[in-house]
């Protein structure tokens, strides 16, 4: 078994404040992560292929040796103690950091192999993960790819937090702690769906009527965008009803054909044949806004092998679909 040493403070302890653990391994680390993620015995020793009474003597066992209770096992689900608060915390970086370890070792060794967490927002995944997420599984056999649809505040959450890898966002975020790669700029379209938008042939901001602008829910980064594009923010006091939020791209689509209404969509999206008429697509007339895709990561993050093979990827699936605009505005979403 691997052996890990590490050292804890407490001061709710009957041995010194200051107690060197040299004795617990990686697997009892699992599986106390994995008990105060379920709050289960059943399902974490599930989650761990072990048997129920392995993973609670093991548990049991680190408990005695540390001399603390890590578990209230009272309750149900089962919660952690307070002590166990903190140990929990220490236990996650722990696994983090010997993931991490595998990882380089793998890499000096130029292979690829084990698991790779990426999170991307709901208002790219669609569009953007058909166009290469089944060739780069079968080109990288070796990886385990966990995806995640997530808002962009769930993504730099849980990549400070060392649960998540990479996320696949839009960029600049300029946040603390968080690693940024661009790549590629993605430019908005108006999407109209009234009788009268075929005779146009390109659209300006101030031509837009506000009033028949459909957007998604607030919780999308990319809405915030198009407030800022179409400076909707100093609009709104004028009607109360202004705007309807949907929750998807395919409600918003269905609502903006049946109302004859208009909204703004990014390129990618555009790509979707049986939602899209092309016909209802319009360029935006003067400076072209974009929104800026990039990765993020942790300043900590060493499978740099696996990032550049799931760059390069993308874009070699992206940029056939993608036009080079000079005079361009990239629109942050925060």
């Amino acid at each position: 078994m691997h052996k890990v040493a590490n050292c804890f403070t407490f001061t709710k302890t009957k041995k010194p404040i200051l107690l060197l653990i040299s004795s617990i391994s990686i697997q009892q680390i699992k599986y106390i992560v994995a008990l105060s993620e379920t709050g289960s015995f059943s399902e974490a020793a599930e989650q761990c292929f072990v048997t129920q009474s392995t993973l609670s003597t093991m548990i049991k066992k680190m408990e005695t040796e540390i001399d603390l209770k890590i578990f209230d096992r009272s309750t149900k689900p089962i919660r952690l103690t307070h002590e166990g608060q903190h140990i929990i915390k220490q236990c996650k970086q722990l696994l983090y950091e010997y993931g991490q370890l595998q990882e380089v070792v793998q890499q000096t060794k130029q292979e690829f192999h084990g698991s790779l967490s990426i999170g991307i927002i709901p208002t790219l995944a669609p569009f953007l993960l058909p166009l290469f997420l089944d060739d780069l599984v079968t080109k990288y056999p070796g990886i385990d790819f966990r995806i995640n649809e997530i808002t962009t505040q769930e993504i730099t959450s849980k990549i400070l937090s060392r649960d998540l890898d990479l996320g696949i966002l839009s960029t600049p975020l300029h946040e603390k702690g968080i690693m940024e790669s661009t790549l590629f700029n993605e430019e908005f379209l108006i999407y109209d769906a009234s009788e009268n938008s075929r005779k146009a042939k390109k659209y300006s901001i101030d031509d837009l009527d506000i009033d028949r602008m459909w957007l998604l829910e607030e919780s999308h980064c990319m809405t915030q965008q198009i407030e800022k594009i179409c400076h909707l923010r100093k609009k709104r006091t004028l009607k109360k009803n202004l705007m309807y939020k949907s929750g998807s791209f395919l409600s918003l689509l269905q609502f903006v054909h049946l109302n004859k209404g208009l909204t703004l969509l990014p390129r990618l999206a555009t790509l979707q044949s049986k939602l899209i008429d092309p016909n209802y697509l319009f360029p935006i007339a003067g400076q072209t806004p974009v929104r800026e895709i990039g990765i993020v990561f942790h300043p900590n993050f060493s499978k740099d092998k696996m990032r550049s093979a799931l760059e390069e990827e993308i874009l070699q699936k992206v940029r056939p679909y993608l036009r080079k605009k000079r005079n361009i505005q990239v629109i942050q979403a925060f």
